[in-house]
């Protein structure tokens, strides 16, 4: 059975001591790892949490996003080796919370448009950052996996054939490819026909419902999901990731402007639910 994993984001995306009751459910439902937003500045709290996550019995994952004055595909190269830089040092906290996989769309800025296609120099200069950071990812035994969203959030990589160009330009064994169930079900044709063409470079993998809410509450095509994860052997983390607006600020940078789920409703039904598609399909 694949790892089961639960973004905190549905309650926070500030690394704090607040997070440490929320882990202590999370293992008691029956998780095997928690998910952490990357973000405020307090490197000491990184090393606390981690430890007490892995004291818990939690293994650990983490999330990320970039601005427009950290971003990988500007033309200014000073630009450019900021977002090297705050890769990097993504990387080093994710380290301290003792986690082996990065994920989100750190390829590009966040919500960051050019009113155009994205170009090949783009994604060249995407790929550039993306291999020296895989270096450092090497260093700590970190897999990155930069993710595909939907065309609202980003430009250069909307689908699966996008990412895995970007992949393979990239062309390192510490940086690979994720899947959302949210962005594909707004951006591909087919979930399971994606599943198929990213399998080869898929590292990582978001449930997340069309709405953000409780997966299996609303219409991604879960069956052809799960029955494609199975299929393609997938054997990474499955990681339900929900928001609401228990943190206003991240609430409002990402568009949320309701509650879809609460979030232990959104925890403890999705586990079940995760658990349940994943018999059924012999995953």
């Amino acid at each position: 059975m694949n790892k089961i994993g639960f973004n905190v984001l549905a309650w926070s995306a500030v690394v704090s001591d607040e997070l440490k009751p929320i882990i202590e459910r999370l293992k008691a439902i029956g998780y095997d790892g928690v998910e952490f937003f990357v973000g405020s500045p307090d490197e000491k709290a990184y090393r606390e949490i981690g430890s007490f996550a892995s004291q818990a019995g939690l293994e650990t994952t983490t999330v990320f996003v970039l601005g427009p004055d950290e971003n990988p595909i500007d033309p200014s190269a000073a630009v450019r080796a900021k977002a090297l830089d705050k890769i990097k040092w993504t990387i080093d906290r994710s380290n301290d919370l003792g986690a082996k996989v990065i994920c989100g769309p750190f390829h590009s800025a966040f919500s960051t448009f050019a009113q155009r296609s994205p170009t090949e120099e783009e994604y060249d200069r995407s790929a550039e950052v993306l291999h020296q950071a895989g270096d450092h990812a090497a260093q700590a035994g970190i897999t990155l996996t930069p993710e595909a969203l939907n065309r609202f959030e980003c430009y250069l990589c909307n689908t699966m054939d996008q990412l895995i160009h970007l992949v393979k330009k990239v062309d390192h064994p510490h940086v690979k490819a994720m899947f959302d169930t949210h962005h594909a079900n707004i951006e591909e044709k087919k979930l399971g026909d994606a599943l198929r063409k990213v399998a080869p470079y898929l590292g990582h993998v978001h449930i997340s419902e069309n709405d953000r809410g409780t997966p299996g509450s609303g219409h991604v095509p879960w069956d052809d999901t799960f029955a494609t994860l199975a299929a393609i052997k997938f054997g990474g983390w499955l990681t339900i990731e929900g928001f609401t607006r228990n943190d206003p600020d991240f609430a409002n940078s990402i568009g949320v402007w309701r509650e879809f789920s609460q979030p232990w409703e959104m925890a403890e039904n999705g586990y079940r639910f995760i658990r349940e598609m994943g018999a059924k399909h012999g995953l």
